[in-house]
């Protein structure tokens, strides 16, 4: 059973609703919105301006239908916390977009300057860490991101904040689909996602909140009672409250995705590129970025979280926390040990 301390139980109900469903917008994206303004603009670096003016855009945009925003510390922290309500839930992203490419498989680092500590000291509900791991990487490859994902559920358990942790498979150099993208993996195995999800629910890397990409490709999320079945296993691997991510999938696949998850016990989805890359095709034409977002990104976003509200299950009623769901108890020896230190 987990208990949760004071910090984490806050951070989670302050990104779902009071029905205890996450609908989380993720506006930390840096490869996918960098690279087709750079290509737009026959550049190499896509300038930091434009980029930033986008994230902006998606929290003005976006954030009322969310009840929380996932935010980088290179765009849209500078650029759009100002413009962030302080009702909305902060997660902010730790990771480096650009990841070490290796042999043996991909490693994964902070941010330079980074940390959990910082996050907690400016105020974040909670961090957010992206590991790419694939079972059959090099084994160093795989210690040393297992080892990088323990060190962090270690520091958030230290600064008492949440952890959300993102998995995502991807093309090893020797497979036919190889590519260095932020797309969903073509020709992924079932069998990598499930065994992920496995090893990083084991307690010693201190998953509060798992993201989690669909066990099969989006195209074919067709509400088999096969494809269900995986979902349902992927569900029971993670063991504790767990949303979808979208991968890029297109908006009619992403809600099939939605569909298998919240069957299987999700609750709700962080999701970017499905809500708002439609309107972004429209780039430079910011004002019809504009309206493609308060336009089709939010019927979307209303579409999918009235799906939440009326099937995704509320997190702190997970079997995880015990009959009597999330909760805390400040006479725990836990509790008192925990924070004898602060």
């Amino acid at each position: 059973m987990i208990t949760l301390t004071p910090g984490k139980l806050w951070g989670l109900r302050r990104m779902a609703d009071q029905q205890g469903i996450f609908k989380m917008t993720a506006v930390d994206q840096r490869p996918p919105i960098k690279g087709p303004i750079a290509a737009h603009l026959g550049v190499e670096q896509a300038p930091w301006d434009q980029v930033a003016r986008f994230k902006g855009m998606l929290v003005e945009t976006l954030q009322a239908q969310s009840t929380a925003m996932l935010l980088d510390p290179h765009y849209a922290i500078p650029h759009a916390l100002g413009a962030l309500s302080p009702t909305k839930g902060l997660i902010v992203t730790l990771e480096d977009s650009l990841f070490g490419e290796t042999p043996g498989g991909r490693l994964s680092s902070d941010i330079d300057e980074w940390s959990v500590a910082k996050i907690k000291r400016m105020g974040g509900d909670a961090v957010k860490v992206l590991a790419w791991y694939r079972p059959d990487a090099g084994p160093e490859v795989n210690r040393a991101q297992q080892d990088y994902v323990k060190r962090i559920g270690e520091e958030c358990s230290k600064y008492d904040i949440s952890f959300l942790f993102e998995l995502l498979v991807y093309p090893l150099a020797s497979d036919l689909h190889q590519t260095k993208e932020y797309i969903e993996m073509k020709g992924k195995k079932a069998d990598d996602v499930l065994a992920s999800v496995e090893e990083f629910a084991k307690p010693d890397y201190g998953v509060d909140v798992f993201k989690l990409e669909s066990p099969v490709n989006a195209a074919d999320a067709d509400g088999s009672a096969e494809v269900q079945a995986v979902f349902d296993e992927m569900g029971r691997l993670a063991g504790r409250p767990w949303v979808m991510l979208s991968a890029g999938a297109g908006k009619p696949e992403f809600r099939r995705v939605l569909e298998h998850a919240f069957a299987a016990g999700a609750s709700g989805f962080l999701a970017g590129r499905a809500i708002w890359l439609d309107a972004f095709q429209a780039y430079p034409d910011w004002d019809a970025i504009c309206a493609g977002l308060e336009g089709g990104a939010a019927d979307y976003m209303a579409d999918i979280s009235a799906l939440a509200d009326a099937k995704a299950a509320n997190w702190a009623s997970h079997a995880c926390y015990g009959d009597g769901g999330a909760r805390f108890t400040p006479a725990d020896a836990s509790f008192r040990h925990g924070y004898a230190a602060i």
